[in-house]
């Protein structure tokens, strides 16, 4: 191994700090903060965070979990089940996670995700004692390279009091120099940012951290857990021809150019499958500024519908994990990735007019949407980087099938359980029912458009009627507030939201 290892390792100075997993572990104590690499089941630390979990089994340990956002290999699921974690931040996708957030036994802060370097570097957070680090190199200066993620690792790396890295052989060092490391330094002394084109490059290959700080380095061969994305069906199918519609329609009256604006697509299965949808229409030279590149990314450079692609993470399906991983350098001249501030930063997206694509667990009739909490209670993964893309796109679109469940919930509702994202950042709405462009328009205009052209059609004449009692109590948001959330109640108590008539037909 050690010849292997010397490829990757070349600041020879630091083979002396190279340590077995359950060594690094030894060093993390009960109260502890860490701060770990990982993005969307990409690029995470993985040996050392599952040797805590095996400490803990002999010693009782409670740790603060940062990372960039969901991690892979089970290590939410293995941390949650150990209860070794006191606080958890700023996004996870882990059922049994979740489970313990929400019976209160794990305290969760549910944060934009361009927010969290923000919060460290202005002291806001816990000190982070340690950064756990992956990595596919440490280069001669001693730069740490990340590998298939950026997320949080280069602001873990630079506040924290240690570094762990973990460098894991199974990820190709074809992904050094892919990497773009930009550092915004304090607020109120920073710069504009120097990124005006998706394709420049502002930063260095690497992590630059002073090396006194590396305690430990741990050799790892494992590979990132694959994405838990599913395949289109005929509803996204669908779905993607209606947004390729719209997208049409803006540019034929001139407010967008033929090659639309950069890209933006949310993480998971819907907005990868509308994204997807792209493959059949006539757009080419696209360009996507996004925090996660999936399957449907790869797809369209594959044929050539996209001339570069910038994120912070590469989350992939299991094949084409294996398919893009193993070819990275066919991508080396297309490709970028950055830290999530700058991939999610507001100064970018609003400077390059990002159109973003991403998906809600529910939206009502203003055009309010739920990103986050399932029956207004119950947190589901968190706002991500949503809330980024849609207060500062020049396009802000979310998509979602019309209703879930079999039927039994409708993903239009009169009023939102948790508001997320307000009415005036959303601009389009689009489901397998079709689109609702909602700029410019006032409350009570959006009313109908939405649910002529998004509610499915078994819900619309109880969201009709919701109005229409709402409109004689008046108002510039008409509400019937005993009965704002009469649709969840119901579902809660039945089943279903559909009326009772209905769920007897």
């Amino acid at each position: 191994m050690k010849q292997t290892y010397n490829q990757r390792l070349r600041d020879k100075q630091l083979e002396d700090r190279i340590v077995s997993e359950e060594t690094a572990a030894s060093w993390i104590e009960d109260g502890m903060t860490l701060g770990l690499s990982g993005f969307t089941r990409a690029g995470d630390a993985k040996a050392v965070p599952s040797a805590l979990v095996e400490k803990a089994k002999e010693e009782h340990l409670k740790v603060n979990v940062y990372t960039g956002a969901s991690l892979g290999s089970d290590i939410d699921r293995l941390m949650a089940e150990a209860g070794i974690v006191h606080k958890r931040l700023p996004f996870q996708a882990d059922k049994t996670m979740r489970s313990e957030i929400n019976q209160g036994d794990m305290l969760f802060v549910d944060q934009h995700l361009s927010h969290t370097a923000e919060a460290i570097r202005q002291d806001i957070l816990n000190p982070i004692d340690y950064a756990i680090v992956e990595a596919v190199s440490i280069t001669k200066d001693g730069m740490i390279v990340p590998s298939t993620s950026v997320g949080n690792s280069s602001i873990f790396a630079e506040k924290a009091k240690n570094v762990i890295v973990e460098l894991n052989l199974a990820q190709s060092d074809a992904f050094e120099g892919l990497h773009d490391i930009y550092e915004l330094g304090a607020q109120g002394k920073r710069q504009p940012i120097p990124l005006t084109e998706v394709d420049d490059r502002i930063g260095t290959i690497g992590i630059q951290v002073d090396i006194e700080k590396i305690k430990g380095i741990v050799i790892t061969n494992q590979p990132d857990s694959p994405s838990t994305i599913v395949p289109p069906d005929e509803d996204t199918a669908t779905m993607a021809n209606h947004l390729i519609g719209f997208l049409r329609k803006e540019v034929e009256v001139g407010r967008l150019p033929e090659n639309l604006a950069p890209l933006q697509s949310g993480i998971g299965s819907v907005a990868n499958a509308v994204f997807h949808g792209l493959l059949d229409s006539e757009f080419t030279e696209l360009e996507v500024y996004s925090e996660v590149l999936q399957d449907a990314v790869f797809d369209l450079l594959d044929a050539g519908k996209i001339k570069f692609a910038s994120g912070c993470s590469i989350t992939l399906s299991e094949d084409k994990l294996e398919e893009v991983y193993g070819n990275i350098d066919r991508y080396r001249d297309r490709l970028l990735l950055r830290p999530q501030e700058i991939s999610n930063h507001p100064e970018i997206i609003r400077r390059l007019g990002l159109i973003s694509i991403n998906t809600p667990l529910e939206v009502d009739i203003y055009g309010n949407v739920n990103s986050t909490h399932v029956l207004g209670t119950k947190m589901m993964n968190g706002i991500g980087g949503s809330g980024d893309f849609t207060r500062n796109s020049r396009l802000a679109i979310f998509v979602t099938k019309s209703i879930a469940k079999n039927g039994d919930i409708s993903s239009v509702v009169p009023f939102v359980s948790h508001v997320d994202h307000t009415e005036h950042d959303v601009d389009v709405l689009v489901t397998e029912q079709g689109y609702a462009d909602l700029r410019g328009l006032a409350p009570k205009e959006r009313v109908p458009v939405i649910i002529e052209n998004c509610a499915h059609p078994t819900y619309r004449e109880q969201l009709y009627a919701y109005y229409e009692e709402a409109w004689e109590k008046g108002g510039q948001t008409p509400h019937v507030l005993e009965k704002a959330f009469a649709w969840h109640t119901r579902f809660k108590e039945t089943g279903s939201m559909k009326a009772a008539a209905l769920q007897h037909s």
